[in-house]
Order: structure tokens, then sequence, then C-alpha cells
């Protein structure tokens, strides 16, 4: 039950995630505030795949707007019976849950590996990613970040907007498998209670 009564808030809780998202997205464009870098396409190359903006931004927030229109008693009606009506929009609020999933999942990915690769900085060998081949291992290694002179704090800039995107979008993640896992509930169990009611009847 609890599940259920979580499941009708847990969309509007995406919203200020891929807003959030948006905005932190956008930030990792102009390191230190400046535009110079992005116009010269002086920047990490999972930057600009845009994840932050399109998969969970602009589509987890389209996904959440149709799910809380599905979730309201107003929607179309695609059967004579409210229970077959409530069923086929357990059934439609399911698939854009999974549609989440695979949104936020696959910008978590981006992110995690856009982190892992380091930035786009200039050093004494010139431009390039400079601890792409650390693993990851340059994240604790301080000392090793003033290599990158320019942008200026670039590694620093793309750990702390990295994270939080990695965050934002593990969060998404989460809301949509329990919002994939309440509407379940709710369709199995109005299901069974239907099939009860239709057995009981035939007797």
């Amino acid at each position: 039950m609890a599940l259920e009564t979580c499941g009708n808030c847990l969309s509007c809780l995406l919203i200020p995630l891929a807003l959030w998202s948006i905005v932190v997205n956008i930030l990792l464009y102009f390191p230190n505030g400046k535009a110079l870098h992005a116009a010269s396409y002086q920047l990490s190359n999972y930057v600009w795949y845009f994840e932050g903006i399109c998969f969970s931004g602009v589509m987890i927030l389209l996904l959440a707007v149709i799910l809380i229109t599905l979730e309201c008693s107003v929607f179309y009606r695609c059967c004579q019976s409210e229970s077959c009506n409530k069923t086929y929009r357990s059934f439609l609020s399911i698939v854009l849950a999974l549609l989440g999933v695979a949104f936020s999942g696959y910008s978590c990915i981006i992110f995690t590996l856009g982190l892992i690769q380091g930035p786009f900085c200039n050093s004494s060998d010139g431009w390039g990613y400079i601890f792409k081949d650390t693993a990851g291992g340059y994240l604790t290694d301080y000392p090793a970040w003033s290599r990158c002179t320019e942008p200026a704090n670039i590694v620093e800039w793309n750990i702390i907007l990295l994270s939080i995107l990695i965050a934002l979008s593990g969060l998404q993640l989460i809301i949509c498998f329990l919002k994939v896992a309440a509407e379940l509930k709710r369709t199995l169990c109005g299901t069974y209670s239907v099939f009860v009611q239709v057995t009981k009847y035939l007797r």
C-alpha cells in the first residue's frame, strides 16, 4: 500500500531532478563562468554528448509530465470499465518509467566515463586528456591536478559538476525503478482482484 501511495508522488520528484540536471550540464560548458573554451571546442568530448540536457534533462522532464498526466483521473478512457482504464494507464506508466530507467541509466554511464577520463586541458605537453590512462586514479592524486594549466581549475570544475550529474541521474534511475515496481504492484493486484471477482461470479 505504501509503495502504491508513494508511486503517485514519484513522478513529481523527477521534475526538479531533471531541471537541476539541465542547469548543471550547462555549467560544464562554461569553466569558471567563461564561454571562451566552449567556443573553441576545448572541452571534454563527453561534455558534448549533452546527456544532462537531453536524456536526464528534457527527456526525463517530458516523461515526468506525461506520467503526472496519466495519474490524473481526467485522462482519456480506453475501455468502458474503470478497472480496464486504470490497468491501461498503469501499463503506459510502466513503459514510460522503463524509458526513464534507460535514459537516466545511459546518462549515468556517460557521466561516469567522463569523470574517469578526466578533463580536456592544456598542460606542458599541449592540449589533451592527460589523465585518461590513470583509470580515474587522478581523482585522489591532488598534486597532479596542477598539471592542467588551462582552463583554470578545470579538474575541480569537472569533478564537482560530473559528480553532481551522476548523483542526479542515479536518483532518477532509482525513482524510475520504484515507479515501475509501484505500477506493477498496482496492475497485478488490480488484475488479481478482477480475477477473483470473476471467479466468484462464475461460481
